[in-house]
């Protein structure tokens, strides 16, 4: 007969009746309990929060547009130069000097981690070198680290998002790095579409972001928008609830008035009232001097003469993708955001070719 307690029989009765991973859970259930840093909520008296010590004003590192310690989106069509634009935000902060027409309150250069999914080694030398001028200077502060598709076997991860977290925390410590840019948020996971995805996604950013003291940049994409509109945060790919999370964001677009010429218009901010709205957009164009491809300061502008003019002539080659479309099950809307023109465009081009089709039967 067994002369233990009888709790003892018990906790022994409770570890036999459980897989080995409800073990692993309550153990680290238990962690956590001892830990209070690992809690998912701080919770107090809203007077002792008041009462606390004011951390210092956050400084501004792309004048009110981005902040220090901000979670950022900077999103745009592709082919737009927002990649472009990125790589100059980061090498005036690693350098510490201000972007016209751009303030910046840093005392001291910063440095940049660069994660590039887009450009290869010879693409990016493209851009920053010159026969004549040779390399563009960088500095150490500017830190680029490129995708290597032979790398580690992400099956080793139950989810491939966690694998590319983990290996950017790698270089994170390693570098020591303040500023965090990602181009583009594609390739931080899956395609995002639902809502879910890009919850998910936004956490794991903030939870880096808070982790090691990082201001960070995340480059995203807009899908096929009406150029006759002006730009929201309905235009960012796959979910709105990333700006939603997102501590500020902006935009660049396509002058249809000046094809040479970017507009960038502030989409969302927290530490300061909108100081480049859609009534005060400012122009850039893009232009390579000696070995620097980089976007230069133009003026300022109102977005909507920069639009694309509702009834404007279309290019033939877009003239010709309308029927195909159409004859697709396409609807006129669903028409005009694919090839992004007005839809009285796609109604006008539609009318003319019943019209003709009838004076044919004729």
């Amino acid at each position: 007969m067994s002369t233990r307690p009888p709790i003892i029989e018990i906790m022994r009765n409770a570890i036999r009746d459980t897989t080995p991973r409800e073990r692993e859970k309550n153990a680290l259930l238990s962690q956590l309990r001892n830990d209070p840093s690992r809690e998912l909520f701080y919770f107090k008296p809203a007077d002792l929060w008041l009462k606390e010590e004011s951390k210092p004003a956050a400084r501004q590192l792309l004048g009110t547009l981005w902040y220090e310690h901000e979670l950022c989106i900077l999103f745009a069509d592709t082919n737009l130069g927002k990649s472009v634009l990125a790589v100059q935000i980061g090498d005036h902060l690693a350098k510490q000097t201000a972007m016209e027409p751009f303030g910046s309150e840093l005392n001291e250069a910063l440095k940049v981690l660069y994660l590039d999914f887009e450009l290869s080694a010879t693409q990016f030398k493209a851009r920053y070198n010159d026969s004549r001028w040779g390399p563009h200077h960088f500095g150490g502060n500017f830190i680029r680290a490129e995708f290597n598709p032979g790398g580690d076997d992400p099956l080793l991860y139950n989810k491939y998002e966690d694998y590319v977290k983990e290996r950017i925390e790698f270089i994170l410590a390693c570098t020591k790095a303040q500023v965090l840019i990602i181009d583009n948020i594609t390739y931080m996971g899956n395609p995002l579409v639902h809502g879910g995805s890009a919850l998910q996604l936004i956490k794991t950013l903030k939870a880096i972001k808070t982790k090691y003291k990082l201001s960070v940049l995340v480059l995203a994409h807009t899908p096929k928008r009406n150029a006759c509109k002006p730009i929201t945060v309905n235009d960012l790919q796959g979910s709105k609830m990333l700006i939603n999370f997102a501590d500020s964001a902006f935009a660049l677009g396509q002058s249809h008035s000046q094809p040479q010429l970017r507009y960038l218009k502030q989409i969302k901010q927290r530490n300061a009232a909108a100081q480049y709205d859609a009534a005060h957009v400012c122009l850039f164009s893009m232009v390579k001097t000696q070995n620097f491809l980089g976007m230069q300061f133009q003026g300022f502008d109102h977005e909507q003469f920069h639009l694309q003019k509702a009834g404007a002539a279309i290019s033939p080659e877009v003239k010709q993708r309308i029927p195909g479309l159409a004859g697709q099950g396409l609807s006129v809307r669903q028409i005009a955001d694919h090839l992004r023109i007005g839809s009285s465009t796609v109604q006008r081009v539609l009318a003319k070719l019943k019209e003709g089709d009838e004076n044919e039967g004729d």
